[in-house]
């Protein structure tokens, strides 16, 4: 049960996030090979979070800002995170079959943790 998603914009919604609702977050979607490959290279910031799919591990060389990375499962489950300084390489999680990255500190705002639940809403912002 492969979700493939194509390049563009939505709206990431956080299941429980920050207190007991949920959050929705401005997201960029990068599906393609090109999209994922640039990810947020050469940003000085972000505006939300990014969604690389599919993809198990990142890299931030040439990066200009700290990040937060979840990994997040078929089920769109974190079941990892970790915050990245600029010319790191992370190592590949077998079970990850999409990446979250956003700038350090933000995915904490969200509620973002291990066992958190996402949904991704294509087409809208925030």
């Amino acid at each position: 049960m492969g979700r493939r998603w194509r390049d563009g914009q939505g709206a990431l919604v956080v299941e429980g996030g920050a207190g007991a609702g949920s959050v929705r977050v401005p997201l960029e979607i990068a599906g393609s090979y090109r999209a994922r490959t640039k990810g947020l290279l050469g940003r000085d910031s972000v505006d939300g979070a990014i969604l690389l799919s599919p993809a198990n591990s990142v890299h931030t060389f040439r990066m200009r800002m700290p990040i937060d990375v979840a990994y997040l499962d078929r089920r769109l489950t974190v079941i990892a995170m970790r915050t990245m300084r600029p010319g790191r390489l992370g190592m590949p999680r077998w079970r990850a079959r999409h990446v979250l990255e956003a700038e350090a500190g933000a995915m904490a705002g969200w509620g973002v943790r291990v066992g958190v639940r996402m949904e991704v809403v294509e087409g809208l912002r925030g």
